[in-house]
């Protein structure tokens, strides 16, 4: 392969050091003894995000208290019927599609049933054991906990078929519509009880590899997180394969060899990547959307709170089609149709920055000048009905990639990676609204064809975005900011349509940042490594490697990047996003 010259130190496993000695309890046995009491009656109530193990925590962790009363909340939620009735109207009948909740938990228990629980609770003479999915809300806890698991871990769980949705018999369930209802329902749900816990909860509880839980108390996780919020840091990345997937990410993020492929990689997605917090020589995992509702201010800037609430609205990702496919050919919606029809806040404005190209790569991007509108859907249309390929090259421009070019695209811009381009896609955060106009005849790797929106994708596409347009526009617009002997500051992007800034730093020396009250999220694009340095020593010095994804809290003010180890005296490139 070789697509660098040098040896890959991509970490897979990147830790928030907290200071301190090891505080973890691991083991069932272990928690048990730390958290039982002796008295006559004791409430222990056990929040669980959906997902979470209750065979194994009913084995190995509640058989262990004695003499104690055992309530499941789950099973006094209200009847499948009526959920599945009350949810109707969020999960649509699309596959991907749905419509973003307002539900809260308490919503899904009648209030007779939260009578009942309390009655339980207060008949009990033993000690009493609350969980399950809300049971914090139903139930005053003289001990609280939580047991809490990363996002990706939910959907490999989902996808293995080892689990259902919530009280769903639903394990065989195309994946992606268990993910929709995850999306626009449980996790929000789920996620909305954790935002009232954080300074309530005794202990934390990552429950993430099977039968191998470990814990924290309240305060130290709380502490944890205000402490990440403070200095640069990473998320732990996850990769996936795909239908169009490539071969750059295996040694370049030093990935399984063997593996079929990998299309994507998030790496700066807080929504859905974890951090892990290092306590002595043991680390707990915890999703980072618990960094983002807990220390919103501290980690995005009062800015972006503002306009966003507790929302991280900046995602970096690969997307590998090195050695592999076509991406799809589509659209991402306009702002006003977002909220329209799926109830969210804001749209997802993206951009293409090329790591690595083959010579024939290349961006389609935007429509050709003078194109017939109905031709074009009516093509779109035959095409996916099989009739005959989609004739792009009748349509849709095609522009050459090559390494450092940047290609912005607006919401309503006809858009995919063509094959052998390795991609950083930065962009909002919204990352499951892209409109499939056309997927090359493929079908997915489960056999089935990937879902295609036509029907959403010609509400959106902004017919106007032709060839000049686009060229003047889209495609490398950078402005060179600053220039001198040994450095390079040029502004690369987004479009004026976009929220997102993106400012390019090519330098052998030191330079400096400021922060502006707003988080960063940066990636070293060349180079072999750097470091993050506070000039008033606020954070310890921070190394990214080649390809890394970093993020610097709005609590910065500023701080330094220079070359580092290998790159010293060397010129190293990164690219910088941030909210306008």
């Amino acid at each position: 392969m070789n697509y660098i010259n040098f040896k890959s130190q991509y970490d897979l496993s990147p830790k928030i050091h907290i200071s301190g000695e090891n505080k973890i309890i691991k083991g069932y046995k272990n928690i048990h003894n730390y958290i039982k009491k002796d008295t006559s009656k004791h409430v222990f109530v056990f929040e669980c995000y959906p997902g979470v193990r209750y065979e194994e925590i009913e084995q190995e962790l509640f058989s262990l208290f004695n003499n104690s009363t055992i309530i499941n909340v789950d099973n006094y939620a209200k009847s499948n019927d009526e959920i599945n009735l009350m949810f109707s109207e969020y999960l649509t009948d699309d596959r991907v599609f749905g419509y973003m909740n307002d539900l809260d938990v308490l919503d899904l228990y009648s209030k007779e049933n939260q009578l009942k629980i309390l009655d339980l609770v207060n008949q009990s003479t033993n000690n009493v054991i609350v969980y399950g999915f809300g049971a914090s809300q139903l139930v005053k806890a003289d001990t609280l906990a939580i047991f809490d698991m990363a996002r990706w871990e939910i959907q490999k769980r989902l996808r293995s078929h080892e689990m259902s949705n919530w009280r769903q018999n639903d394990y065989d369930l195309d994946i992606l519509r268990k993910y929709k209802r995850g999306f626009f329902i449980e996790w929000r749900i789920a996620d909305k009880i954790k935002d009232k816990l954080y300074n309530e909860i005794d202990y934390y509880i990552d429950t993430n590899k099977y039968n191998d839980p470990k814990m924290i108390t309240g305060d130290e996780f709380t502490n944890a997180l205000k402490h990440a919020s403070t200095k640069p840091f990473r998320l732990v990345p996850y990769f996936d394969t795909g239908v169009w997937g490539g071969q750059w990410m295996k040694e370049v993020c030093n990935l399984d060899k063997n593996a079929v492929n990998y299309a994507w990689c998030f790496d700066g997605v807080p929504e859905e990547n974890s951090i892990y917090l290092e306590f002595g020589d043991d680390y707990i995992e915890s999703p980072s959307i618990n960094l983002v509702l807990y220390q919103p201010h501290n980690l995005l800037g009062e800015k972006i709170v503002d306009k966003y609430g507790k929302e991280f609205p900046i995602r970096f990702d690969f997307l590998d089609t090195v050695e592999g496919g076509n991406l799809s050919l589509q659209v991402h919606p306009l702002e006003s149709y977002i909220k329209d029809k799926f109830n969210m806040k804001y749209t997802q404005d993206e951009s293409y920055y090329i790591l690595y190209a083959k010579e024939d790569a290349k961006v389609f991007l935007g429509l050709k000048d003078n194109i017939d509108k109905d031709e074009l859907l009516k093509d779109l249309e035959n095409a996916n009905k099989g009739l005959y390929p989609f004739p792009n090259e009748l349509y849709i421009n095609e522009f050459k990639a090559k390494k450092h070019d940047h290609f912005l695209i607006p919401a309503g811009t006809i858009h995919c990676s063509g094959s052998n381009a390795m991609v950083l896609e930065i962009s909002a955060t919204p990352y499951i609204f892209t409109f499939k106009l056309w997927d090359w005849g493929r079908l997915g790797l489960d056999g089935i064809p990937r879902p295609v929106h036509i029907n959403h994708g010609k509400e959106v596409i902004q017919y106007d975005r032709t060839t000049k347009w686009v060229e003047d526009n889209l495609v490398n617009h950078f402005e060179k900011l600053y220039e001198d002997e040994n450095t390079l500051i040029e502004k690369t992007g987004l479009h004026a349509l976009e929220p997102i800034e993106t400012i390019r730093h090519c330098s052998d020396l030191p330079v400096m940042h400021e922060a502006n009250k707003s988080v960063h999220v940066m990636n070293l694009v060349d180079g072999e490594e750097a470091i993050i340095k506070s000039p008033s020593n606020d954070f310890e010095p921070f190394v990214i490697h080649y390809a890394e994804t970093v993020i610097i809290p709005a609590s910065i003010n500023e701080y330094t990047v220079s070359p580092h180890g290998p790159s010293k005296g060397k010129k190293v490139t990164t690219l910088k996003a941030y909210i306008k």
